[in-house]
């Protein structure tokens, strides 16, 4: 859900403003409004230049722990750095450093890479013919271009044959005209380079290891470097989002704060005779928003955040997309071998996770878990379909299993079916929230008409599709439902717009009778892509099963196992990844589209942000 917000307005005067900053800052309570949009200073650009120099500065050391091992030397090294103003120039150094030596490094690498064809040889030697007016010239060709010729006239010397090319070298006193590639050569001896890329490998080492000697032993003073740089910024925006009054006698602000914590701020203000004023959120304004729910529907609070916050006179959406998702995802997955996976790696991964991190290992339980409930019910494990195999410990449940090869719905698949059912359940419930959400900002009147559509629809679902699955509704029944959809087709061309007359209610409600026509059947289509994707998993697993089987058939057993396995790890390993990635952006596709489209939720909201000492 969302908090209650309380609004806060203050009178400071300009002798006490610093004083007021520093105590607002200690509750840490109140989220400062920025009034002057667009508004910088030097004090703030500085800050923001400085956040930058330690993201990088972070981003160094995180490379440099992920790819090098410590040397044995790194824990002898000693910076001498005492504070984080002078480790962060420090470690800014060293970066500088290693991009300058690993660029080195590139061109001493590609000069030997020209030199390894020719071998060690002296310069001096070939400078001496040079002067004696035989200039020496360096050639590559295919080996079976090289002519008999060059050797005779301009005394051609093969050095080496690498991947079909012959590497010559020819002494003239006038450039020669031959159909082969020149090559320019580096002016050193190749053993110079080598020597030089080993000194440079060994100096990028040194860097490495000073590198990994601030991340193991000094990072925690960079934190703090950074934490107070975070403060100073904080404090720079807060400068820029008052108002001067009275020729800056009175400084004007506004500022947010929970509903639960207001009594602790007003009890500030009241000891320290501050003039201020406290009032509810209008729907006008821009409220920041801080979501609370239960630990289940906590976990699902990132994937609205990938789409946005709602506004402050928006519902919580969460607590209602966080069911859909789940099952969205175990039925994009559709095995149940998958789903154990997916379960194991979150149980081992919340034992070695952060503490701010385990939730998102609690998220892979809950959507492991799905997965296998889903791949159970519809008889897949590791692409094995089991409604097809002969298995006696099956034999009692293979009947139940929901499969096109056990019973169709309608004549079709039965998760297809299904997929559709579970759409049209997920869109009329958006529409029942579009519902609340109308009645709660305006009153109760202005959710008539989206209640009428999802009134008219139940009935009509009732009246028209009971009797095609074989249930025979009696007549009265049948007129009572008549009854209720003529009911809601007043509520849906007559009251959609309370606020205006009856022509235009009426047009609005044919546009939107037109809408939902054409809407209406495209939403529900798109949750085919439920059983298309599970289908499609579970199908691509059986190919690899099958070919595991079939290329090794011919195999003895002793030596049988070794490609089987080969073949199953990469096949399933390609299916589990790909299934994977599907699995997140279809569900997020059918909420963020279908499912917000119909629940009228536009997103929009900032979150609550209190002015504090991190």
């Amino acid at each position: 859900m969302i908090l209650k917000m309380k609004k806060l307005t203050f009178l400071v005067t300009s002798k006490e403003y610093e004083q007021f900053i520093g105590d607002i800052r200690e509750l840490g309570v109140i989220h400062i409004d920025q009034l002057q949009q667009g508004a910088t200073s030097t004090e703030l650009q500085e800050n923001m230049a400085m956040a930058e120099r330690y993201k990088n500065a972070f981003k160094a050391l995180d490379y440099a722990a992920e790819s090098y091992l410590m040397s044995t030397n790194a824990s002898a090294i000693d910076n001498n750095c005492t504070d984080s103003m002078q480790l962060l120039e420090h470690a800014e150094q060293l970066t500088q450093e290693e991009n300058q030596l690993k660029h080195k490094l590139d061109a001493a690498v590609k000069n030997i890479e020209s030199l390894e064809q020719w071998g060690e040889f002296d310069w001096d030697s070939i400078h001496r013919l040079e002067a004696e007016g035989y200039k020496a010239n360096f050639f590559t060709v295919s080996s079976k271009l090289f002519r008999q010729e060059w050797v005779d006239e301009l005394f051609a010397t093969p050095i080496s044959e690498v991947s079909g090319k012959t590497y010559f070298i020819t002494f003239s006193k006038e450039q020669p005209d031959i159909t082969a590639e020149i090559i320019s050569l580096p002016d050193r001896k190749l053993s110079e380079y080598e020597a030089e890329k080993a000194d440079i490998e060994a100096r990028i080492t040194a860097v490495h290891d000073q590198l990994l000697y601030i991340n193991e032993h000094q990072r925690e003073l960079l934190v703090k470097g950074l934490t107070d740089n975070d403060n100073s910024l904080s404090l720079s925006k807060v400068h820029l989002s008052h108002t001067s009054l009275a020729d800056d006698a009175v400084r004007l602000l506004q500022g947010w704060t929970l509903a639960e914590k207001a009594d602790a701020v007003v009890d500030y203000l009241e000891k320290n005779n501050i003039y201020y004023d406290i009032e509810n959120p209008g729907i006008e304004d821009d409220v920041p928003i801080q979501l609370k729910n239960n630990a289940y529907t906590t976990l699902f609070e990132p994937i609205l955040k990938m789409y946005s916050l709602p506004r402050y006179s928006d519902l919580d959406i969460t607590p209602f997309l966080a069911p859909f998702f789940m099952l969205f995802f175990g039925l994009c997955m559709g095995d149940a071998g998958y789903g154990l996976l997916i379960l194991a790696a979150s149980i081992i991964a919340k034992g070695k996770l952060k503490p701010d991190m385990k939730p998102f290992a609690n998220l892979g339980m809950i959507l492991g878990g799905m997965t296998i409930v889903c791949g159970a019910l519809t008889g897949s494990f590791f692409g094995i379909d089991l409604t097809q195999q002969d298995w006696a410990f099956l034999s009692g449940v293979k009947p139940y299993f929901i499969s096109e090869n056990n019973f169709k719905l309608f004549g079709y698949s039965p998760m297809m079916v299904i997929a559709v059912i579970i759409g049209l359940i997920q869109v009329l419930f958006g529409m029942v929230l579009a519902g609340i959400k109308a009645a709660k900002l305006y009153g109760w009147k202005y959710g008539i008409g989206k209640f009428s559509w999802v009134v008219a629809l139940l009935a009509a679902i009732a009246c028209f599709g009971l009797p095609l699955c074989g249930v025979a509704l009696p007549s009265a029944i049948t007129y009572i439902l008549y009854g209720i959809m003529g009911i809601s087709v007043i509520g849906i061309f007559f009251l959609n717009s309370p606020d205006k007359n009856i022509f235009m209610n009426f047009g609005t409600g044919l546009w939107n009778t037109y809408g939902m026509a054409t809407g209406l059947l495209g939403d529900l289509l798109s949750y085919i892509r439920l059983f298309a994707l599970g289908l499609t998993g579970g199908v691509l697993g059986g190919v690899f099963n099958e070919l595991a089987t079939t290329m090794t058939s011919s195999m003895d057993w002793w030596i049988r196992w070794l490609p089987m396995m080969i073949i199953l790890l990469l096949g399933h390993g390609i299916n589990f990844a790909l299934c994977m990635i599907s699995s997140f952006v279809h569900p997020m596709r059918l909420t963020f589209v279908e499912f917000f489209k119909n629940a009228e939720f536009e997103g929009g909201g900032k979150a609550y942000n209190p002015f504090r000492i991190n």
